[in-house]
């Protein structure tokens, strides 16, 4: 794996952990699910809202991009 591989994994990594814990405790706290039903729907949730991040051999070299439901396009990231 390339640096930029490893750097696109983390992100998207980070990203995940980051949704999946914040709506597995929002889950938790205010919905009346118990038992598997909290960490399955945070898990659902989170793959879909998390940003997707991708390291492309383009032939001006390597390029790290960003694909989110919430931004429009493909985004190059630095």
């Amino acid at each position: 794996m390339t640096k930029l591989q490893v750097r696109a994994f983390l992100y998207q990594l980070g990203s995940f952990a980051i949704f999946f814990i914040s709506f597995r405790y929002v889950m938790n706290r205010y919905t009346m699910l118990t038992g598997f039903w909290i960490p399955f729907t945070a898990f659902v949730i989170g793959t879909i809202l998390a940003p997707k991040f991708q390291a492309v051999k383009t032939k001006d070299g390597e390029k790290l991009f960003m694909k989110w439901i919430f931004i429009k396009g493909i985004k190059e990231i630095g």
